[in-house]
């Protein structure tokens, strides 16, 4: 090992962070570590309980690197939730838009499998309502989500496959609002073997706009 370089600390999954070359760690190594550090901690403790000490201790960073990328602690732990989830959902081009909205929504629903995952999402949904600061920051990150389904929606109205005149403001809330809706109130499933029939059911609601019926 080259002078001054010291090894790599492994995640529990062998992933290698924080690898510090000539006493610094690398910028990237850096930036890389509090994005997992917040989720972690986030995930551990719950969102008011976070601190940016406590993430910068976890990433083995000074809180002077933090600042010097991010204003605050919401904007942070959005950005690395943000960064997480484009990573674990990438936008899916399977060559229809029900195969595209089949793909975004089983991966969506997946979230199921992960007991932490739902409590956190919870908690940031509550947060959101009840702290003005981290409302913002919350609601840049959905929109960001947002953003992906209406990229496909509207790929599917270029293809044809809906109704130039198709709702896609409206269809994505009713995608996500599914979703959030039997993710906070519990009362019916959310399992990805249901998505292929979610997506059935909206866009045989959307394709209806686009019929002479719906034009009376």
């Amino acid at each position: 090992m080259p002078s001054g370089e010291t090894p790599s600390r492994e995640t529990p999954g062998g992933e290698a962070v924080g690898r510090r070359t000539g006493g610094r760690i690398r910028s990237q190594d850096a930036h890389d570590a509090v994005l997992a550090a917040a989720i972690e901690l986030v995930e551990e403790l719950g969102y008011q309980a976070v601190t940016i000490e406590r993430i910068a201790a976890r990433a083995d960073v000074a809180k002077s690197t933090i600042y010097r990328w991010w204003k605050s602690k919401a904007i942070l732990v959005m950005d690395a939730y943000r960064t997480a989830v484009e990573q674990r959902m990438p936008e899916p081009d399977t060559g229809s838009l029900t195969g595209d909205l089949t793909a975004f929504a089983t991966a969506l629903y997946g979230v199921t499998a992960h007991p932490v995952r739902i409590r956190t999402l919870r908690g940031l949904m509550a947060e959101a309502q009840l702290d003005p600061a981290f409302a913002g920051p919350f609601r840049e990150w959905v929109e960001s989500r947002r953003a992906v389904v209406l990229a496909l929606l509207a790929r599917g109205v270029r293809r044809g496959e809906l109704p130039a005149g198709a709702d896609l403001e409206a269809a994505t809330d009713h995608f996500f609002g599914l979703f959030w809706y039997r993710l906070l109130v519990e009362h019916q499933p959310l399992e990805p073997a249901l998505a292929a029939a979610h997506v059935e059911q909206l866009l045989n609601g959307l394709a209806r706009q686009g019929s002479p019926q719906s034009a009376r």
